[in-house]
C-alpha cells in the first residue's frame, strides 16, 4: 500500500486526484494539503466519508503522515517550492501542475543530485494516456508529411497558450521532420496565422465548456492526415495519474512525460 498526499487537494485536479487514490486497492489517501481551507474534512469534500482525513495549511502535515509519494496540482508560482521541499525531505513526488519548463527541469536534476538521490521526481504536463499517444504517432508521421499545422483547444480558464503539450508535440514533429516546411505568412489580421514553434503554427482556443483538446493536420500530395485527441472531462487524466504515483517510487531520479511509462517500443525507428 502506498501512503500519498495531495498537494491542491481541493482545487478541481486535487480532489479528483484524491477521489482516485482513496478508490484505488493499492494506494492510501494519508494527508491533503492546501492552504485555504486548512481543517476542513476531506473525505466528505470527495464523496468518501469514510476517508479520515483532515486538509492541512502545512506540508510539515506530509511527514506526519508517513506519505512516501505526493502528487502536487497546485498553481505555477508555488510547484516549485513544493518539489524542492520534497526533494529536501527524501519524498518522491508526481508534479501535474504547469510551469515547469527546462530551466525548473534542470534545477530538479541538480537539487535530487545534491539530496544523494534519495527521492523521485515524475514530472508531465499531461496525464492523459491518449494525449501522450497523440504526441508519438505526429512525432512518426511528421517524418513523412513536413507540412502540418496544430490547432489545441482548452478551457478558458488555462492561462498559458499554447499548452505545454501543443509545444512538446511541436517540438517533436520538428525534430522529426526530414526536410523543412513553412506555409504562408501573409495575415489580413495579425495574428491569425496562429504562433510559430520550430517553423509548426500553433494556434489556441479558450472557450468556456472544453476540457482539454488537441488536433494535428497534416498536409501532402492530394491528402491529408488528421491526428485529434480530446479529453471530454477530468478523470480522463486519473489513469495516467495513477500510473505515475505507482511507478515513481522504483524510477530513479527525474522521469519527464508519461510515454517511459508506458512500456512502447523505443526502437522501432532503427
Amino acid at each position: 500500500m502506498i501512503r500519498v498526499g495531495v498537494l491542491g487537494a481541493a482545487g478541481r485536479m486535487g480532489r479528483l486526484v484524491c477521489q482516485a487514490v482513496a478508490e484505488h486497492p493499492d494506494l492510501a489517501l494519508v494527508a491533503g494539503i492546501n492552504p485555504s481551507l486548512g481543517g476542513e474534512h476531506l473525505g466528505l469534500m470527495i464523496g468518501r466519508p469514510d476517508v479520515n482525513v483532515q486538509i492541512s495549511d502545512g506540508l510539515d502535515t506530509l511527514l506526519q503522515a508517513e506519505t512516501e509519494v505526493a502528487v502536487d496540482f497546485t498553481e505555477p508560482e508555488a510547484v516549485m517550492d513544493n518539489v524542492r521541499w520534497a526533494i529536501e525531505h527524501a519524498m518522491h513526488i508526481v508534479v501535474g501542475t504547469t510551469g515547469v519548463g527546462p530551466g525548473e527541469l534542470a534545477e530538479i536534476e541538480r537539487l535530487l543530485a545534491e539530496e544523494g538521490n534519495e527521492s523521485n521526481v515524475v514530472v508531465a504536463p499531461n496525464f492523459a494516456i491518449g494525449a501522450v499517444l497523440l504526441q508519438r504517432f505526429a512525432e512518426q508521421a511528421a517524418r513523412f508529411f513536413p507540412a502540418a499545422e496544430i490547432v489545441e483547444l482548452h478551457h478558458e480558464g488555462k492561462l498559458d497558450a499554447p499548452s505545454g503539450t501543443a509545444m512538446a508535440t511541436a517540438e517533436r514533429m520538428a525534430k522529426a521532420r526530414r526536410q523543412e516546411w513553412s506555409g504562408p505568412t501573409g495575415e489580413s489580421v495579425e495574428g491569425v496565422r496562429g504562433g510559430d514553434v520550430q517553423g509548426i503554427r500553433v494556434h489556441s482556443v479558450r472557450l468556456p465548456g472544453l476540457v482539454a483538446h488537441q488536433e494535428v493536420i497534416f498536409g501532402g500530395l492530394g491528402q491529408t492526415l488528421t491526428i485529434r485527441h480530446d479529453s471530454s472531462q477530468r478523470v480522463s487524466f486519473m489513469p495516467g495519474v495513477i500510473m505515475a504515483v505507482k511507478a515513481v517510487i522504483s524510477r530513479p531520479g527525474l522521469t519527464v512525460g508519461l510515454e517511459p511509462l508506458l512500456d512502447l517500443d523505443t526502437d522501432e525507428r532503427a
